[in-house]
């Protein structure tokens, strides 16, 4: 599924995490004087189907999902965590795959009592589960929502069938609606996934979508461009697509429609209704941390002198076996930690996909390293058109969200 909190943004190249990584003191040079808002991933990895366009960690249903086991390893996977962020509060939390809502709502409740029992989970946080129409029963959405999951992420992709099925999704449009109407029954934040620039879309078809989209009135719609991931089944067989002249004019369409209905286009593929944005895909954009748990999940955790990103083991039963055997509590596979010389790229990397930019205090909040820093790299930004700054915010322009890549660039270290 193009997936809200997972979508991956660009095509640079990063350094790669190591299992090996150097000390906290060999990578730090900065200090950060407080720590970033704190958000917890949670990785469900099953889908009904692999869809050909998905290069997420997600894998095909075989047989009964081992909800008992994967939630042992969770747990266990977490506890491993709490040393890292003693003390700390989570602002929001993402149940994200694969199709978490293959899950049950014993196992979700499961889960999230462990998380609670663990950590200390603001009151009012955000709680969001991805969910495919194809998953949809109306009883199981209402437990969903009395365990106090609050927004819900509906992988929907397209309303027409024809596209429906050139993508390999499961369900039909008929099903995409009956999906909605019963979210609707029980939560009150939904946000709908939906591709653009489909194989053989044409622009009225996009329309088309974008229009029965906005028919349900919900808080926030992810609108996604079509791309052909490397280790995809269409990237090795790609359908055909439409040219880079109509992917534009479907993507202005995009964005004329929905800002027409009163939706701010708050970051490069997110749209919401007043102040109702994602608070957990801002947290990511802002520089936040984020524990990462499940299978393949990444994280981001920050103290006073590091910042260190993790990844764990991405194959379901590698993960799992991690809980049984003798590396229990080591769920991570790889880890970075990054330096100062990292950091204005990573930081860019996210902030700049917000349209209204970031202040310039931000930078320094997040990377503990002063904004002269990046003078130059900002100064060369601007003069090419690609940014805008004064002395309190930073903005890409629209040139520069329509060439975001060359904009990152500039901040990639030398």
């Amino acid at each position: 599924m193009a997936n809200e909190q997972t979508v991956k943004p660009q095509k640079i190249n990063f350094a790669p995490l190591t299992a090996n990584p150097p000390s906290a003191a060999s990578a730090s040079n900065f200090n950060l004087s407080a720590l970033p808002p704190l958000s917890l991933y949670i990785h469900i990895p099953w889908c009904i189907k692999k869809c050909p366009y998905c290069d997420f960690n997600s894998h095909q249903q075989r047989g009964v999902i081992p909800e008992d086991a994967y939630v042992t390893a969770l747990i266990a996977d977490l506890e491993a965590t709490l040393p890292l962020i003693w003390g700390r509060r989570v602002h929001t939390i993402f149940f994200g795959g694969g199709t978490p809502s293959l899950f049950s709502a014993r196992a979700m409740d499961n889960i999230l009592c462990a998380v609670k029992a663990r950590l200390f989970v603001e009151a009012d946080a955000e709680i969001t589960m991805e969910a495919n129409p194809g998953t949809f029963e109306q009883e199981k959405f209402h437990e969903f929502r009395a365990l106090g999951i609050n927004r819900l992420s509906i992988g929907i992709q397209s309303f027409n069938a024809t596209h429906l099925q050139a993508l390999g999704r499961v369900h039909n449009g008929i099903e995409a609606a009956r999906a909605i109407d019963i979210a609707q029954r029980s939560f009150d934040n939904i946000n709908l996934d939906l591709m653009f620039a489909l194989p053989q879309q044409t622009a009225m078809q996009c329309a088309a979508d974008i229009e029965q989209a906005l028919h349900y009135g919900t808080n926030h719609l992810s609108m996604y461009h079509l791309t052909m991931e490397p280790n995809t089944l269409f990237h090795h067989n790609p359908p055909s697509l439409p040219d880079d002249d109509l992917s534009a004019d479907m993507q202005q369409l995009v964005i004329d429609k929905l800002t027409a209905a009163g939706y701010e286009h708050y970051e490069t593929s997110a749209f919401s209704k007043p102040h109702k944005a994602s608070r957990h895909n801002l947290n990511y954009w802002r520089f936040g941390d984020y524990i990462g748990i499940g299978a393949g999940a990444h994280g981001k955790i920050s103290a006073h002198d590091h910042i260190r990103r993790t990844a764990t083991y991405k194959q379901p039963q590698a993960y799992m076996d991690c809980a049984a055997s003798s590396k229990s509590g080591n769920f991570v596979q790889d880890t970075r930690m990054l330096t100062a010389r990292d950091l204005p790229f990573e930081f860019m990397l996210n902030a700049l996909r917000l349209n209204a930019g970031f202040a310039n205090t931000l930078f320094t909040e997040r990377t503990g390293l002063p904004l002269t820093l990046i003078a130059p790299h900002l100064e060369k930004a601007e003069a090419r058109g690609l940014l805008t700054r004064d002395h309190a915010m930073i903005r890409p322009t629209a040139k520069g969200r329509l060439f975001l890549n060359d904009l990152l660039e500039l901040f990639l270290p030398e």
